[in-house]
């Protein structure tokens, strides 16, 4: 599904080097980074003039800031494609497990605070220590609920991979030396303060550090502590509690065109029937299929909301969101924090953004026109293509030295197809 805003007064078409082009790449859990994934590698593949590699500014948001910090590391969407989804990446090695290790140091730091907790509320039970008629149950669920862990998971697997991720092959984990911007969203626990890691003032933190901290998801890991400026510890989970893709954060640094990807939509099960003629309703699914459905259907409102008051704040810039459509069932009742099913969601991706782009064309052409962008039709109307038909044949494999050099390569010959144009204008 595409929400499609086109500029009020759009100044005349611009070569692509000219274009300001921002990438919001919202949350979803280790699924929805996959179903963003795919829709990224069907741009990448659609639209010629557009290197999502190279532009202006990235935002990312929980899962989606794992992939921001990669595309702006120039880490292109056939890399990422190669590293979680086809597994033949001879650069970056990707265990699932790592990501869903138990936090087990959470659970015995929890679990040793047991006799203290335990002492105090047997005193306050003992006659004449005022408290005796008032310890009701709702006093032992405060008392103890400091018990229950923050996070099921261990997250220090998640920057640990990250950071091994960037500090190799020419690629950065300090926002301060890359070359486009990148802003990372986490929410300050104590303060409920949205922090753009990359900004101003945060751009000190590691890049791995403000992707772990902006995919602590409250429940499934634990909030990430991070050192602020003046040396206080500040806790942060994760960044989609207070908005939805923060686009606003590019929108404000002038951008012409926006494009946003958001994979969570609240399900239309419209009467859904299986193989034998039942009808079946979401309540079915007991508690986490009602979570589920809440939770999508309030992120996806919140974000309507925003885009529709963006397209008044900023009339004249281009925005263009991907999301699913409403009746992917595959998508919803997937394991949402699971990664077996991440191929076939990257798929339905690639081919849901592939079919968004072939249906509105008309309309798309000259908004994309205006920033040095055209459709390839060829891409569009191959009603065969999958998403390994771009993957078809691996890179040779490479060393650290050779791939740091092919790296310095590209970005030499960017440049001086840059020059070129440039000196054609």
């Amino acid at each position: 599904m595409l929400s499609l805003h086109s500029a009020h007064h759009r100044a005349a078409p611009v070569a692509p080097q000219g274009a300001k082009i921002g990438l919001a790449i919202a949350g979803g859990g280790p699924i929805g980074g996959m179903y963003e994934l795919g829709a990224l590698r069907a741009l990448d593949e659609a639209l010629d003039g557009l290197d999502l590699t190279r532009l202006d500014c990235y935002v990312g948001v929980s899962s989606g800031a794992f992939l921001a910090a990669g595309l702006a590391n120039r880490i292109d969407t056939a890399q990422m494609c190669r590293i979680f989804i086809t597994g033949d990446s001879d650069d970056v090695q990707f265990r699932p497990q790592t990501f869903l290790r138990p936090a087990l140091f959470e659970y015995m730091r929890r679990a040793a605070s047991l006799p203290r907790l335990t002492l105090d509320w047997w005193r306050s039970m003992l006659p004449g220590a005022g408290g005796a008629n008032e310890a009701h149950w709702s006093d032992l669920v405060a008392r103890f609920g400091g018990l229950v862990p923050t996070g099921l998971f261990d997250n220090t697997e998640v920057e640990r991979f990250l950071r091994d991720v960037f500090t190799r092959r020419g690629r950065s984990n300090d926002f301060r030396e890359l070359e486009r911007t990148l802003y990372v969203v986490a929410v300050d626990l104590d303060s409920g303060e949205a922090v753009r890691f990359g900004d101003a003032g945060w751009d000190d933190v590691p890049i791995s550090r403000a992707v772990q901290a902006s995919a602590a998801l409250p429940g499934l890991y634990p909030p990430v502590e991070v050192l602020d400026k003046s040396g206080r510890t500040r806790h942060f989970v994760d960044g989609a509690l207070r908005r939805t893709m923060h686009a606003s954060v590019l929108l404000e640094r002038g951008v012409d065109l926006l494009i946003g990807i958001n994979p969570l939509v609240p399900f239309n099960s419209g009467g859904h029937q299986d193989g034998d003629g039942i009808e079946h309703r979401l309540a079915e699914g007991g508690l986490p299929a009602v979570l589920s459905q809440t939770f999508r259907t309030l992120l996806q409102s919140r974000m309507q909301v925003g885009l529709a008051r963006y397209a008044q704040q900023y009339p004249d810039v281009d925005q263009l969101v991907f999301e699913p459509n409403a009746g992917d069932g595959e998508l919803f009742f997937a394991n949402a924090f699971g990664f077996a099913a991440r191929r076939r969601v990257c798929e339905l991706a690639y081919r849901n953004t592939l079919a968004d782009l072939r249906a509105r064309r008309d309309a798309l052409r000259p908004m994309l026109a205006a920033h040095g962008i055209t459709l390839r039709d060829e891409i569009l109307d191959d009603a065969q293509r999958t998403l390994a038909s771009g993957l078809a044949t691996p890179p040779p494999r490479s060393t650290e030295t050779t791939a740091r050099l092919r790296r310095a390569l590209d970005e030499a010959e960017h440049r001086a197809a840059r020059k070129s144009q440039d000196a054609h204008r």
